[in-house]
Formats: structure tokens, C-alpha cells, sequence
């Protein structure tokens, strides 16, 4: 089963999420942002994973704390449910439009955290969420899933598209990543060690 549930509390912050790699989309999403609740199930949904998220945090401070450590859990239960990657692709490519606006995303579970993130945003917020946000969640799954994740824009207007597209994007490719191919015998690395 790759399934996992990891749950971080601090003084600033209070996070919980389960994933299931091969589940069906189902998800169930309550941040202080509805935005990125929005974001979040548009992953799930379009990754065909599973994800239940709770999260709860100081953004009576600033919106910072809490969405790092969104990152984080997120990217510590990906990881654990990947577990030794056996088995999986490893590689995953998606290239999403929603209207004007046109997202790359692509993965590798290389085991080398690295984030290449080029999205240029026609403005900074979208009604109270500020989307500069986004590259610091991404940064932080990157950096505790040990991913190499490239994150392009081609184009957009329209800054709930570009980042709608960018979060469907990062489910497909990840659903591609994490498939089970029998062709991939012990890792798909010639190192032998992802």
C-alpha cells in the first residue's frame, strides 16, 4: 500500500496529511487559504491521488509559516509513500492549459532535491492570498521529498489560471512519476539507488 500520514505541530503551525498514491482523486482539503485548498484539490484530483490535509497556523503573524510548512509535510509524506521507489517511473512530464494560460511541470524522484520555478505573475495576490507563496511551498516539498521539479509558465494572463494549470500540471506529472511500470526492475537509475 502506498499510503502515508505524517503530522507536524510547532508553535507555529499545526499540519496533517495523508496521501494515497493510487487512489482515485478523492480529497479533502481545509487550509487557512482557500485559494490553496482550491490548488490542492485540483492536484489530487488531476494526480488521481487520494489526499486528505489539515493545516492550521499563526496567520494572524504572516502567511509564511504555515504554507512552509504546508511544503514540508507535504513533501515528507510524498516521500514516504513513494518509499524505496522501486518499481516506479521516475520521470514525469505534463503540459497543462487552462484558457489563456499554459503550464510545464516536470519531475523527477531523483532523489536530488532541486526546484526550477519560472512563473512570472502579472500581479501579487489573488483576493488575500499572496501568490509569491507558491514558489516557497513548492521549495519546501522539493527540498523534503527529494525532487527535481521544473515549473514553467509558456503562457498566461490570468493569475488563478496560471497557477491552476501549474497545480494540475504537478499532479499529472507526479501520477506519471509514481506509476508502477514491470518493466522497471529494482530502481530506474543505473546507479542502482535513487
Amino acid at each position: 500500500m502506498r499510503k502515508a500520514r505524517i503530522e507536524r505541530q510547532t508553535k507555529e503551525t499545526d499540519i496533517s496529511i495523508g496521501v494515497n498514491l493510487d487512489g482515485t482523486g478523492l480529497y479533502r482539503v481545509k487550509t487557512p487559504f482557500p485559494f490553496m485548498d482550491h490548488m490542492l484539490s485540483a492536484f489530487s484530483k488531476h494526480g488521481f491521488f487520494d489526499l486528505d490535509v489539515k493545516a492550521k497556523g499563526d496567520t494572524e503573524i504572516d502567511d509564511h509559516h504555515t504554507m512552509e510548512d504546508i511544503g514540508i509535510v507535504m513533501g515528507e509524506v510524498l516521500a514516504k509513500a513513494v518509499g524505496k521507489k522501486e518499481g516506479i517511473r521516475r520521470f514525469g512530464n505534463a503540459v497543462i492549459p487552462l484558457d489563456e494560460a499554459l503550464a510545464q511541470v516536470t519531475v523527477d524522484l531523483s532523489g536530488r532535491p532541486y526546484l526550477v520555478y519560472e512563473v512570472r505573475m502579472p500581479r501579487k495576490r489573488i483576493k488575500a492570498f499572496d501568490v509569491e507563496m507558491v514558489e516557497h511551498f513548492f521549495r519546501s516539498l522539493v527540498d523534503q521529498s527529494r525532487m527535481n521539479l521544473h515549473i514553467r509558465l509558456i503562457s498566461g494572463k490570468d493569475p488563478h489560471h496560471i497557477l491552476e494549470a501549474v497545480f494540475k500540471g504537478f499532479g499529472r506529472a507526479l501520477d506519471q512519476a509514481t506509476q508502477i511500470d514491470p518493466r522497471v526492475k529494482g530502481v530506474a537509475s543505473t546507479k542502482g539507488k535513487l
